[in-house]
């Protein structure tokens, strides 16, 4: 890999000594070795070299990949660092190449010095300076091949301790690798909100839906026709969400997330609401849009949040209350500021007490599905509250739509 640097030098060199050719001399191979290196230092500063560095490194030096960087590098210091490694890198292998190709050979010519006369005739003048101790050349030369081991298992124990230092990852990509863990987490977490609401509130619906069914199946054939075209709605608008969900989460697409259009307070509230009824439970719905005259004019990302909070709402009501449910949905003024306040209440499931009278159960604070109500609210700069409200439950969700529009 130092070759090209090398070679370029020495050009450079055997031009300037006016030379004929190349490589003529020791302290001239050097003098272009030493030239090289800075030549490989600065084109070391390119951001593709750092991964190609840690690539090596991983197949090489067996260094975990958590201790590595990953990419390009992405500061000033960083490329000081990866030009550092990549400068000894290529200078302490250039030496090793040499010295494997120089040192066997010479290696086995002392080895088999002392086994053939015409061998030492040979190279007389060239090896007059092993003299009377031509006897001991084979020990010099497994020495040379032992030491020539030992250079190589020794360099690459340098490299593979520098190179957590030099290659490991900066600040800067400590905090891009946190950002894109972050934003995939919140991916995640969209995804998981969007799964639980729209497959959790269908689930919940169309058990009540076919438990309603069931019970008057016989006395109300015109109550079962309903329930059974809302549970045939629900499933087909539930299938097509998962679909695309889905589709996300396989392919990593957003055109087929949206191929199914999100639903929203202005096209899908009605339905919504119908489908709940369908299963037997009483809605009362007030709605208000108030300064905006029509849901349609609501921030989209408002519109669309706002549904799966009323959503989210009627699941728990279904699964847990009991009794009408009021909805309350109105646009206010406050402080010079618009905000959509959503508002739901419903008495609690009764449980029969040891003495045959009803009790209110008792609920939590919510799970993930208030949890996930929550993060989409804060997402919008609002808040939701949850808790028991004058012997019954209620949900409360306020949505800022100044910072939404924005």
């Amino acid at each position: 890999m130092l070759m090209p640097y090398f070679l370029l030098a020495e050009v450079g060199v055997s031009t300037a000594f006016g030379e004929g050719r190349m490589l003529r001399s020791l302290p001239q191979a050097l003098l272009s070795y030493a030239i090289a290196l800075p030549a490989a230092a600065a084109t070391a500063l390119f951001g593709p070299v750092r991964p190609l560095s840690v690539a090596a490194v991983r197949a090489l030096c067996g260094v975990s990949g958590e201790r590595l960087a990953d990419g390009p590098a992405r500061s000033w210091a960083a490329r000081w660092r990866a030009s550092a490694w990549w400068t000894l890198h290529l200078g302490v292998g250039a030496l090793v190449s040499g010295l494997s190709l120089a040192i066997p050979p010479m290696a086995v010519l002392l080895l088999l010095m002392p086994f053939s006369r015409r061998l030492r005739e040979s190279t007389a003048g060239s090896w007059s300076w092993l003299g009377d101790v031509a006897h001991a050349a084979p020990l010099l030369g497994a020495g040379t091949l032992i030491g020539l081991v030992l250079c190589a298992a020794w360099s690459g124990a340098l490299l593979a301790r520098c190179a957590p230092l030099l290659l490991g990852p900066t600040a800067a990509d400590r905090l891009a690798a946190a950002e894109e863990r972050a934003a995939d987490l919140a991916v995640r977490n969209r995804l998981a909100r969007e799964l639980h609401d729209a497959v959790g509130h269908a689930l919940s619906a169309v058990t009540l839906q076919a438990s309603a069914a069931r019970r008057v199946l016989d006395r109300d054939p015109d109550f079962v026709r309903e329930a059974l075209a809302a549970i045939e709605d629900t499933t087909r608008r539930t299938v097509g969400e998962l679909d695309a969900v889905l589709g996300l989460l396989r392919d990593g697409d957003p055109a087929r997330a949206e191929s199914v259009p999100a639903p929203t307070l202005a096209r899908d509230l009605a339905g919504l609401l119908a489908r709940t009824r369908a299963g037997g439970t009483t809605v009362t719905a007030h709605q208000d849009p108030g300064p905006v005259g029509d849901w349609a004019h609501l921030p989209a990302i408002t519109s669309r949040e706002a549904y799966r909070i009323v959503q989210e709402g009627l699941s728990n009501a279904l699964r847990h209350g009991a009794g009408p449910v009021v909805l309350s949905i109105v646009v206010r003024v406050r402080d010079a500021h618009r905000e959509l306040e959503i508002t739901m209440t419903n008495p609690p499931a009764a449980l029969p007490s040891p003495h045959g009278e009803a009790q209110a159960e008792p609920r939590t604070g919510g799970g993930r599905g208030l949890r996930g109500s929550a993060e989409r609210a804060a997402l919008l700069g609002g808040l939701i509250e949850a808790g028991p409200y004058e012997g019954g439950w209620r949900l409360r969700a306020v949505l800022p739509l100044d910072g939404a529009a924005r």
